[in-house]
């Protein structure tokens, strides 16, 4: 089966608090996209990786790629206003049958295991999506009320989601809604079931400089 990635990047790390984008942060010596690239070429060396970055920081990237003697192959597409514009862009450089995930580029930490787990089912169930349980209690608040919610009704989605090819591509055809905040939610809203799978724990986003920190550990 012929896989693809798409990762999203995408990001101006206003929440990290420096003037770098997230996704260009260097841990132990290499930019967080880097890391993540290199996540998926391990995991399969065959596989077409996309990037989708803002077109005013892909000269940047291309300095790092220089910098860094980044020579893994990988395809720009521009990143649109929103995340559905530039996992649109992404799937005009997918084609044919096959698979495809789509994957935060500040997200360096998929495990194999999670990897092969997604793009096997894929095959069978069409979408799946990682997800993790939630540890903490959860409240929710309206009306200046607050109660507790069940926790194990509820589980945090990770990244890579990931479809047939032919799926996914017909889901983009619909037009942009504010309530597609992921890739589920743009295939959910054709009315196709969207399959859950373990994650990994490790696999978090980095967002925050707390995040930083636990990413050089997890580097270690």
């Amino acid at each position: 089966m012929k896989r693809y990635v798409i990762i999203v990047a995408g990001g101006k790390g206003l929440r990290m608090g420096g003037d770098i984008p997230k996704q260009f942060v260097e841990i132990k010596g290499l930019p967080v996209l880097m890391h993540t690239i290199n996540r998926f070429h391990s995991f399969d060396s065959s596989i077409d990786i996309i990037v989708a970055l803002p077109v005013d920081q892909q000269d940047y990237w291309k300095e790092l790629c220089s910098k860094y003697k980044f020579e893994i192959p990988h395809t720009i597409v521009d990143g649109g206003d929103t995340r559905f514009h530039s996992v649109k862009n992404g799937l005009d450089q997918v084609s044919g049958e096959g698979a495809v995930a789509v994957h935060d580029g500040v997200r360096p930490f998929v495990s194999d295991e999670v990897l092969e787990r997604c793009f096997s089912m894929a095959q069978e169930k069409e979408a799946v999506v990682p997800v993790i349980d939630v540890f903490e209690t959860i409240r929710h608040i309206a009306d200046g009320m607050s109660n507790t919610v069940p926790r194990d009704e509820y589980k945090l989605v990770q990244t890579p989601q990931v479809f047939l090819i032919s799926l996914l591509k017909k889901a983009y055809s619909q037009p942009y809604v504010p309530s597609f905040t992921d890739d589920a939610s743009v295939v959910e809203a054709m009315g196709h079931k969207v399959t859950l799978v373990e994650g990994n724990r490790e696999n978090i986003k980095l967002t925050t400089p707390f995040d930083l920190k636990l990413a050089e550990l997890l580097s270690n």
